[in-house]
């Protein structure tokens, strides 16, 4: 789970949870599995947001909490797509932009591509542990580096108001892009955070990654017949992320990185547009994501009423 604690309630025994599906339905035995809700999700969210420590007093981690909830059926029903737009000057809000609100850009840069922070990772635990990090550049592809990833300029930050009331977000988001690149092909990678308000634990806040992903443009349309992109060109782009289930606290915020890099999770676009996997020339290419009315780029939540 990497720095962040989900408390006592996420213990489930998952060896005792097969054990009774195999009982019942190999041996024949009465379990119960069999009358039990067909869906069973974590919500993720809740916690104190304090800092915790172990018996030994070490490995303090955040307090983010959680419960598990037993559902009907997946999507969940009740969950509606709410967008949240991205606006010029960083505002990330229901609001749709104005006609006006323009574009921003970053320089990718394949030779300083932004470290990997936590996430769902499943291998190579030695050079980017998995889980939820306050993402700051902290391990060792980063060395000496321990500013946040929100301060470089090859990321673009996009950030709600501070939340009135609880938003549970239960489902598969999907972040909605206009783009363009001075490239033939480029990445844009998407990241998902809860933000913490600044407390006495941590005093600047704490940004929670929730869940990442990324597309390689010249496989925008199709995995099997890529296609360059005509430089300056604007192209719709669609990121779908991994499913999840959290619920932002009263006071804090969402925030939405988009960027062109998350590395070593996902290896770097050299930008020439050239056959993948062969050595080659690197070349720095200046993204755009545009953010007006005509092009609103924008993530879609799955927003669940509050239980």
């Amino acid at each position: 789970a990497g720095d962040a604690s989900f408390g006592p309630e996420a213990l489930e025994h998952y060896n005792g949870l097969r054990l009774r599906w195999f009982d019942q339905w190999l041996k024949g035995m009465e379990t119960g599995v069999a009358d039990e809700p067909p869906v069973r999700i974590f919500v993720m969210g809740g916690g104190s947001g304090k800092k915790t420590y172990d018996v030994l007093g070490l490995n303090g981690r955040i307090d983010h909490g959680g419960r598990w909830r037993s559902e009907s059926q997946w999507p969940l029903d009740g969950a509606r797509e709410v967008p949240f737009y991205l606006i010029a000057g960083g505002a990330l809000s229901p609001g749709k932009p104005g006609a006006n609100s323009g574009s921003s850009t970053l320089r990718f840069d394949p030779q300083n591509p932004v470290p990997t922070v936590g996430g769902s990772i499943s291998v190579g635990f030695e050079f980017m542990p998995p889980g939820g990090f306050d993402q700051r550049a902290r391990f060792a592809l980063a060395a000496g580096d321990s500013l946040p990833l929100g301060s470089r300029p090859d990321v673009l930050v996009f950030v709600s108001e501070p939340l009135t009331e609880p938003l549970e977000v239960t489902g598969s988001a999907t972040v909605k892009l206009w783009v363009s690149s001075t490239a033939r092909d480029t990445d844009f990678t998407a990241k998902l955070i809860d933000l913490y308000p600044p407390s006495a634990d941590y005093p600047d806040g704490y940004a929670l990654n929730l869940t990442d992903s990324i597309i390689r443009m010249r496989f925008r349309d199709s995995w099997t017949n890529p296609a360059p992109m005509t430089p300056g060109e604007v192209y719709e782009t669609s990121i779908p992320f991994y499913p999840i289930s959290n619920l932002f606290g009263r006071g804090h915020r969402l925030r939405l990185d988009i960027s062109s890099s998350n590395f070593p999770r996902f290896d770097v676009n050299p930008n020439t547009g050239r056959p993948l996997g062969e050595p080659g020339p690197l070349m720095v290419a200046d993204n755009t994501v545009y953010h007006a009315a005509a092009r609103p780029s924008h993530i879609e939540l799955p927003v669940v009423p509050t239980k």
